[in-house]
């Protein structure tokens, strides 16, 4: 029977999320990859535990994470039950739905049957009775903004949802539908978003100053650009590696690429005493205005290496201006 680490709370630092009552860790577990029909589940049950053993209370996942879609909750909710029976209140455990589920015009996008739908199929995979927070994974041009945050209403008021959460949303829209969650009396507490030194999207949308503005919170995935920005690539493509496992989310192309910048940036995080992986967390947990990242791991090891980035968040000037300049060079 597990014992969780009686230290673990005095390894990890919390963030409060935006103005609310809910803190995260400022690195969290996300279950996007490694997770699902492919992978090994003595290995999950080992990333668990050693996140949790080091502080990390959050596990974030979605309706379609696998392969294939469903199975990473499948597999959460074993580890749930095998694992982790003792520690649910101690846990923020977060599912989503906005992307292709099921056949049929209802397993997608943003309408309330899907969203409530989806989430009952969720709960039902983990085995849980709710999740701390549950997100629209990302915008739907079609659907009334209305329609799809008064599902989030619902949900909240049925006990399904603690919290709600924003995915994949630019500024502007997240205005509009804070305001509407906010007439609503809904807890909507973060926005969780692709950031990275190399994806500073969610600066140019206007995502990353409306949260701040409107005091909600930000975890931000990919920090490491689907594993770009560690030492994995600065010279050749191991055999092992996700892009020859697993080629959906990071191309050779794209590593051929970025292959310079990224060597130039492993430079920087050398002079800062720091792994590459390392300095790109860093890099985003240096903002007040995040509440945390979220890392993937493929083995615990990767775990303990990403917490070590929280041993030093700050920057110069000059490491920023040259990283800057790396990037946009």
């Amino acid at each position: 029977m597990y014992s969780a680490d009686n230290n673990r709370y005095e390894k990890m630092e919390y963030n409060r999320c935006g103005a609310s009552g809910l803190k995260l860790p400022k690195i969290s577990l996300g279950l996007w990859h490694n997770f699902g029909d492919t992978g090994n589940y003595e290995n999950m049950v080992n990333m668990c535990t050693t996140a949790f053993d080091n502080g990390i209370t959050h596990f974030d996942l979605a309706n379609n994470y696998g392969p294939k879609p469903g199975s990473a909750e499948i597999n959460f909710g074993r580890i749930m039950k095998e694992v982790f029976p003792g520690y649910r209140d101690e846990l923020i455990i977060s599912t989503k739905a906005g992307y292709d589920m099921w056949p049929g015009p209802y397993g997608n996008w943003g309408s309330r049957k899907y969203l409530i739908s989806s989430l009952d199929q969720s709960l039902k995979r983990m085995g849980l009775d709710y999740v701390d927070i549950f997100y629209h994974h990302r915008m739907d041009p079609e659907t009334p903004l209305e329609e799809t945050m008064g599902a989030l209403q619902q949900i909240v008021r049925s006990g399904k949802a603690l919290y709600v959460g924003l995915s994949n949303y630019n500024g502007e829209t997240l205005e509009k539908a804070s305001a509407i969650l906010s007439d609503l009396k809904v807890p909507f507490v973060i926005n969780q978003n692709r950031y990275s030194i190399l994806d500073r999207t969610i600066e140019k949308n206007g995502l990353k100053e409306k949260a701040k503005e409107l005091k909600k919170g930000i975890i931000c995935f990919s920090p490491l650009a689907q594993g770009l920005l560690t030492d994995r690539y600065l010279d050749e493509i191991p055999a092992d590696s996700r892009i020859r496992t697993d080629g959906r989310f990071l191309k050779e192309s794209t590593v051929i690429e970025k292959r310079d910048t990224v060597r130039s940036l492993n430079e920087i995080a050398k002079q800062r005493g720091q792994k590459l992986s390392e300095m790109a967390l860093s890099w985003i947990l240096k903002d007040d205005c995040i509440t945390s990242v979220l890392v993937g791991a493929s083995r615990p090891g990767q775990i303990l290496d990403n917490i070590k980035a929280l041993e030093n968040t700050t920057f110069t000037k000059d490491e920023l201006d040259k990283i800057d300049s790396v990037c946009n060079g």
